[in-house]
């Protein structure tokens, strides 16, 4: 009952406090509605106000609206205006740009060759070229934008008929300016004459450099030993070199290059024949082999003599120097692909003379005398080829380099058909004419061994050697070789002059048969020369040392030793036959007799139809021919002493007195024995002398031997 009555009492309160706030907010709520109340009436006053206001404000606009249009089109036709202004302001900076470089171009002309006021004077070109082009450059924009200038003014009528009729008028002025004006400062007026002007600068300059070195001297004390070029004379000072090479990049900055590079071949092209003229090498007028045929072989030789020297100081020092201003000049232009052109244009006419000539050479008829000049060709162009492809590398000079090797085929080819056709001359030798009479040596072996001589020395016998192993590359139906002496060149050449002297020993026994039947002796007499010779003439030389001493030896002193043996048989066998034959004693003095007819006509016959020349040979045949009669005689006499009817023959010492005499070689045996040996040295040369000659101590018992087979 009581927590009933606590709860009733408690809604009580509950529902006083609710009411009271009820009546709090109908307060608030009438308090608001009056304040909007009177907010609407004064909001009713004031909007009438404003609308008073906003109908002034409408007709200020109105008045204001023509005046905002007219500042719009102020400032569009401003900016229009700057446009149109800006580049024809740079326009006439430039003109006045070239007005002034123009005058400045007129107190420097002309340079006189001067280097150093050609290089200023090519500055002022340059820069006048810059401004040039700068007005030829800005003259274009001007005009367009002074045209949209009178598009837009007569389009939105922004100014007066007049302004617009001067501004039309100065439009067309300038479009006239760019037309007519602009072309002739770019290519007439001052700026082509300071081309011109330069072009002939150009030329004058070149014209000055010239190759001094080359005098009247046949150029051989020219060529420098250095082979790199470290030593090659300039041509020109380098100020010249620079004020050259500024006149080439101006001229091809102004489309000018084809008549730089004319001027400075045609002119190099003059001072480099020029120089070679000095040299007076008038040989090269002929170069048809035909016409080399027609000419005395003395002349031909000393024109390939020239011709060497010539060619070499072309390319090591004339072309190298050209080269070297090419470079320096034209180096700049075209990324560097100017300058080997102009090269090979100066060079190819001048190098086409030389391998005319040396083609004609090689083209002319293959006489064996010309193999060593033909091998000096091909050292000295075995030797420039290293420089030649130095100075003439790269593609354009390809053509240069593919003739020069085109020659050196001619040449070696030459070479060769020369050294085979000797040996053929030699083996085949048809011409009719007769041997020596006189059996001494003949001419062609003389010729020959003197030939192979020259070819076995050091100046000839290695590029002989390399002709042969060329050729061998060439012709593979030529013998083949062992693997390993292929590349052996003194191999090949120790087999070329082994052949041409089985060649020349197959002509002697061709020249012995001719001989006939009527006189039995002298076709020994030859052969016995003829094999000496080769053999005494050759020992020790480098043919032997090609051949093989001991190959030489058992040939040609073994050939010279039959020979002799064949002589002394057919000439002294039936002398000394007669006086060893067993007859009755009354036919001694016959036999005596007779012995003495066939002696005397010996020696009239050795002194009137026999030769030999050489000094040790003659010594050693009267040697060995006393040794073989005089004993015979001696012991004849003496068997037969008193059946000679008491006649008086000659002794044996007179015999063998006049068989020295004969042969040359008792006066200086007795003058040995008078003066006496004056050195064991000396005596040791006389009898090794003697001992290597065709006959031995063994001589006289090897010709009984045979005697008695």
């Amino acid at each position: 009952m009581e927590d009933a009555t606590n709860a009733i009492h408690d809604d009580g309160v509950s529902a006083d406090t609710m009411i009271d706030k009820l009546h709090a907010s109908r307060s608030g709520l009438d308090s608001v509605l009056r304040s909007s109340s009177e907010l609407d009436v004064a909001i009713s006053g004031f909007d009438g106000r404003l609308s008073v206001r906003l109908a002034a404000i409408s007709a200020i606009y109105d008045a204001v609206a023509p005046l905002h249009s007219q500042a719009v089109a102020a400032q569009a036709l401003r900016t229009r205006i700057d446009r149109a202004v800006s580049p024809a302001l740079a326009l006439l900076r430039g003109f006045s740009l070239v007005r002034s470089l123009q005058r400045r171009l007129l107190r420097l002309s002309p340079p006189a060759a001067d280097p150093r006021r050609i290089v200023a004077y090519v500055d002022c070109v340059d820069s006048l070229h810059d401004a040039v082009a700068g007005v030829a450059a800005e003259c274009e924009p001007a005009v367009q934008r002074l045209q949209e200038a009178v598009e837009f003014l007569s389009r939105t009528k922004a100014t007066d008929r007049l302004r617009l009729h001067r501004l039309s008028e100065a439009l067309a002025a300038l479009q006239a300016l760019y037309e007519d004006e602009v072309d002739a400062m770019r290519y007439e007026g001052l700026l082509d004459e300071a081309l011109l002007l330069l072009q002939h600068e150009c030329e004058s300059l070149l014209l000055q450099l010239k190759h001094h070195a080359f005098g009247e001297s046949d150029g051989l004390d020219l060529i420098p030993e250095a082979t790199d070029g470290s030593d090659l004379p300039h041509l020109g000072s380098s100020l010249q070199i620079e004020a050259l090479r500024r006149i080439a990049q101006t001229l091809a900055a102004n489309d000018c290059l084809d008549i730089a590079i004319d001027i400075f071949v045609t002119v190099r092209y003059r001072r480099a024949a020029q120089a070679l003229m000095r040299l007076k090498p008038e040989y090269l007028r002929t170069s048809a082999p035909e016409d080399m045929d027609a000419m005395e072989w003395e002349d031909v030789e000393a024109a390939i003599t020239l011709w060497i020297r010539h060619l070499e100081l072309a390319v090591r020092m004339l072309f190298a120097a050209e080269k070297r201003l090419c470079h320096d000049v034209l180096g700049g232009l075209m990324g560097g692909a100017v300058w080997p052109e102009c090269l090979a244009k100066i060079a190819d006419r001048i190098m086409a003379v030389f391998f005319c000539f040396g083609e004609g050479v090689a083209r002319s008829s293959k006489q064996p005398q010309k193999l060593f000049k033909l091998l000096d060709m091909f050292d000295a162009l075995d030797r420039m080829w290293p420089n030649l492809a130095a100075v003439f590398d790269g593609e354009a000079g390809g053509q240069v380099r593919a003739r020069f090797r085109e020659l050196q085929k001619l040449v070696v080819h030459a070479a060769a058909t020369a050294f085979w056709e000797f040996g053929l001359r030699i083996e085949g030798l048809q011409d009719g004419a007769p041997p020596p009479a006189d059996g001494s040596v003949p001419k062609v072996v003389r010729y020959a061994v003197h030939y192979l001589k020259c070819l076995a020395t050091a100046a000839y016998a290695g590029p002989m050697g390399r002709v042969l192993r060329t050729e061998r590359t060439w012709r593979p139906e030529l013998p083949s070789r062992p693997p390993e002496a292929d590349g052996d060149d003194e191999g090949l050449l120790g087999d070329a002059v082994r052949g041409i002297l089985e060649a020349l020993q197959r002509n002697v026994e061709a020249q012995r048969s001719r001989y006939g039947k009527k006189d039995r002796v002298l076709p020994h007499v030859m052969a016995t020369n003829a094999y000496w010779y080769m053999y005494m003439r050759t020992r020790g030389t480098e043919v032997a040392k090609l051949v093989g001493e001991d190959t030489m030896k058992a040939r040609y002193k073994t050939a010279a030793e039959q020979a002799a043996f064949a002589y002394q048989e057919a000439a002294w066998g039936p002398l000394v036959r007669l006086l060893e034959r067993n007859e009755a004693a009354g036919t001694a003095r016959a036999t005596t007799e007779e012995f003495m007819r066939g002696f005397d006509d010996n020696l009239r016959k050795h002194k009137s139809l026999y030769c030999i020349r050489d000094a040790d040979l003659r010594e050693q045949i009267g040697e060995a021919v006393a040794k073989a009669v005089v004993p015979a005689y001696t012991a004849f006499l003496h068997a037969n002493a008193g059946a000679t009817d008491g006649r008086a023959f000659p002794p044996p010492d007179s015999i063998r007195e006049l068989i020295l005499q004969l042969f040359d070689a008792g006066g200086e045996e007795r003058r040995r024995e008078a003066e006496g040996e004056r050195s064991s040295k000396g005596e040791r040369v006389s009898h090794r002398r003697r001992a290597e000659g065709p006959w031995s101590s063994e001589a006289p018992s090897r010709r009984k031997s045979q005697q008695n087979k």
